[in-house]
């Protein structure tokens, strides 16, 4: 068997030595290990596809916390706003991160509290989600009204209890 090193030496391309030194039987795989690994694949494509569709769609009852499919369909047309409206001005965004900093500071308030939407378009800034009461509701509208820069406050947070 000639060497690579040798083919310098003669007119020979490495290509040709490769060529005739190959043989397919050196990697060619048996023939039951290719089907039996053929049907091992499947099944457990089969098996996590199932799986991975059973847990994507959780059954809620209906009178459920985490049920709000009603809630959903609002939002879904383009009579309320949403996070996506959010303006991409400077003022918006520096307005909107000045409410989100001081929501979150504040520790008296409910993780609902922390996690209102605040949405802020040319100055007007809406407040939405749960939260747990209408003190926090009332907190929340008095933090966007001090923020510098905010012209107008829609408060559509809902309040769990009175």
């Amino acid at each position: 068997m000639q060497t690579l090193d040798k083919v310098n030496n003669t007119d020979e391309s490495v290509t040709k030595v490769c060529q005739r030194n190959f043989n397919r039987k050196d990697l060619m795989i048996p023939k039951r290990l290719g089907l039996f690994t053929v049907a091992l694949t499947a099944g457990l494509i089969l098996t996590t596809g199932s799986v991975r569709a059973e847990s994507a769609t959780p059954m809620l009852a209906a009178n459920s916390e985490l049920e709000n499919t009603e809630r959903n369909v609002r939002d879904s047309g383009n009579a309320t706003l949403t996070p996506e409206d959010q303006k991409e001005t400077s003022a918006d965004i520096k307005i909107t991160a000045a409410i989100r900093r001081t929501v979150v500071k504040d520790k008296s308030l409910s993780l609902d509290a922390h996690n209102a939407k605040i949405i802020t378009r040319n100055g007007v800034v809406t407040l939405r989600g749960p939260v747990e009461n209408s003190a926090e509701k009332n907190k929340l509208q008095s933090i966007a009204r001090k923020t510098r820069g905010v012209k107008q406050v829609d408060n559509q947070l809902e309040p769990k209890t009175p």
